[in-house]
């Protein structure tokens, strides 16, 4: 078998991350996951990576967030072999739904999941990109109780440490796993030249 050292670490895949500064506004430094996406063997570490975390877990279902949280939720989902529900912001569900407001860092919105999506006494683990202010991961998280389940673990490759959104997830009795933690606002690591 043929290996890639350079592509088997945690920070070989934060620094694959792409940073843009003031979008999608101004003062917010929004950090792109598209070219871990775009790459078969960073897309797969990243994967990888979490189906390993999960795999001896009893996890019922995976509850992704709109929209990062769909790729990497269903391809988790998929390789752990169980069902996935998306989460997503308001007026997009067909069926009857139940929402959740919340603040972003930069404004305000709803996300929405089916009524039917979980059961009672569901193991869930709920997927993002990242952790900021964490308002969409905390919404997710008491939709996901309204209708009765568990929130096992939340999990996002990313959580800014110098935002208080990985508090306030673990503050709702929430685990919170990231592959990563860094200052959202300071670029720690060079995105690689392409």
């Amino acid at each position: 078998m043929q290996t890639h050292p350079e592509v088997f670490g945690v920070d070989a895949l934060a620094a694959k991350i792409r940073k843009i500064p003031n979008w999608p506004q101004e003062g917010i430094l929004f950090h792109d996951i598209t070219p871990v996406l775009q790459s078969p063997q960073y897309f797969r570490l990243l994967v990888d990576l979490l189906v390993y975390r999960y795999m001896d877990q009893k996890i019922d279902v995976v509850a992704g967030l709109d929209a990062r949280g769909f790729i990497i939720g269903a391809a988790l989902a998929y390789q752990l072999n169980v069902g996935f529900v998306p989460i997503r912001k308001k007026g997009k569900l067909p069926f009857n739904t139940i929402a959740e407001s919340y603040e972003l860092e930069y404004g305000h919105a709803t996300i929405e999941m089916h009524t039917d999506a979980v059961k009672p006494g569901t193991r869930v683990l709920l997927v993002d990109d990242l952790v900021a202010t964490g308002g969409t991961m905390t919404a997710g998280v008491k939709l996901i109780r309204k209708l009765g389940a568990e929130v096992v673990e939340a999990a996002a490759i990313i959580e800014f440490t110098d935002l208080p959104g990985g508090k306030k997830i673990r503050d709702e009795n929430v685990p919170l796993f990231t592959l990563y933690q860094n200052s959202g606002s300071v670029d720690l690591f060079q995105s690689p030249v392409e």
